[in-house]
């Protein structure tokens, strides 16, 4: 789905399908056919945009094969659809039942992490359209925190590096790809004053992915978060639209039971408090409920748990819809785009509350085209106008 800013900046929207569990070609080619044309369908959009997540084996095999990359994108054409955008940051497994801290490995200190990320910039250089001014993908922001020290920084950065003199092969081919690094609590970049302090001075063809369930579980504000990016001269690759879940008081003993709905076994669901202008945290949401170490409870919390955009929060729970909303009125409300790409990425509709779960895979497409509409309706409100 391509929309207009005002400036004339066509911004892609699209979903993430990392909700799935495909791992080879013809489980993404089902994906595409059943949910991806769907949802299009649905949405009655003439084409939508896939955020692909390919894992590792599957990015390899399409690198290795230009033919399978052919075969992708004709797929994608027959449903009305088209990529501009990967998600890399899970390397494999990422609807295993149980993925945790797995979904950090290999981080940048290693050089798989290194080798499937040019491949998915490779892959995405042949997949997107050709009138699109360029791609994106999104990867994990270096590591997570613990072990970490200067010699691992130093690795990482010189991956980086070398990702980034690929890109520039890539622009010179005329197939432009950029890679946004995406913060997520709990890792050594957590929050955009880490991305400015940590990832500066970059090459040109890095930046940041900035999904907005991760900043609004930090507490950061949209003006000051994306002011410290520009400052730091970091772009914004893409965003991620996303929300979290808000306790306003966690003391109350109806809103942790209600909390405590969402923990559950498959992901990581990190939790922060707000006392005075600091957020605390645990590392999971039983941590921070109960664990040796719980939470005080002297503020706010918010849980890094992605629940579908449109939906109605249930009191006393809320859900993060006015940081979006801010975070997307600074992205696109000015006389100029700072971002093109938007890719609503939940990829937690199977672990949902029970009773909040989609019944079945026509459940799920129509959840999907809900979040998309509800995006699309936030971006309209902003002026973009549909292309």
């Amino acid at each position: 789905m391509r929309l207009r800013h005002r400036d004339g900046t066509v911004v892609h929207l699209g979903y993430c399908t990392n909700v799935h569990p495909a791992e080879d070609l013809d489980g993404v080619l089902r994906q595409i056919r059943v949910f991806g044309g769907g949802v299009r369908e649905r949405l009655g959009a003439d084409r939508l945009g896939l955020g692909l997540w390919l894992p590792a084996p599957l990015a390899r095999e399409l690198a290795d094969d230009p033919a399978l990359v052919d075969r992708l994108r004709a797929g994608l054409d027959e449903a009305g659809l088209e990529t501009v955008t990967l998600n890399a940051f899970p390397y494999r497994g990422f609807q295993d039942p149980v993925v945790k801290h797995r979904v950090y490995h290999p981080d940048w200190t290693e050089r798989a992490r290194l080798d499937y990320t040019v491949d998915c910039a490779r892959v995405l250089a042949r997949l997107m359209p050709d009138d699109a001014a360029r791609g994106s993908v999104s990867s994990l922001p270096l590591a997570w925190r613990e072990p970490w020290d200067p010699g691992r920084l130093d690795r990482a950065r010189r991956h980086l590096v070398e990702l980034a003199g690929v890109l520039a092969e890539l622009d010179e081919q005329g197939t432009p790809v950029r890679v946004g690094l995406e913060p997520e609590p709990g890792c050594v970049v957590e929050t955009t004053r880490d991305a400015a302090r940590l990832l500066s001075g970059l090459p040109p063809q890095l930046g940041v992915c900035l999904d907005t369930c991760h900043t609004a579980t930090g507490f950061e504000e949209a003006g000051p978060a994306l002011d410290r990016l520009a400052e730091a001269g970091l772009p914004v690759v893409k965003t991620q639209a996303s929300a979290a879940v808000e306790v306003p008081d966690p003391r109350d003993p109806h809103a942790r039971e209600a909390l405590s709905d969402f923990a559950e076994d498959r992901f990581l669901h990190q939790t922060r408090e707000l006392v005075g202008v600091r957020a605390r945290g645990r590392d999971d949401l039983p941590e921070a409920l109960a664990g040796p170490y719980p939470l005080p409870a002297r503020g706010p919390w918010r849980t890094h748990f992605h629940v579908p955009l449109h939906a109605e929060a249930r009191p006393p729970l809320r859900i993060t819809h006015g940081h979006l909303t801010d975070v997307l009125g600074r992205l696109f409300g000015g006389e100029r785009a700072l971002t093109d790409h938007v890719e609503v990425e939940t990829y937690t509709w199977s672990v949902l509350p029970e009773d909040r779960r989609p019944a079945d895979e026509q459940a799920l497409v129509s959840g999907i085209a809900a979040e998309v509409a509800w995006a699309r309706d936030r971006l309209t409100e902003l002026g973009l106008e549909p292309v």
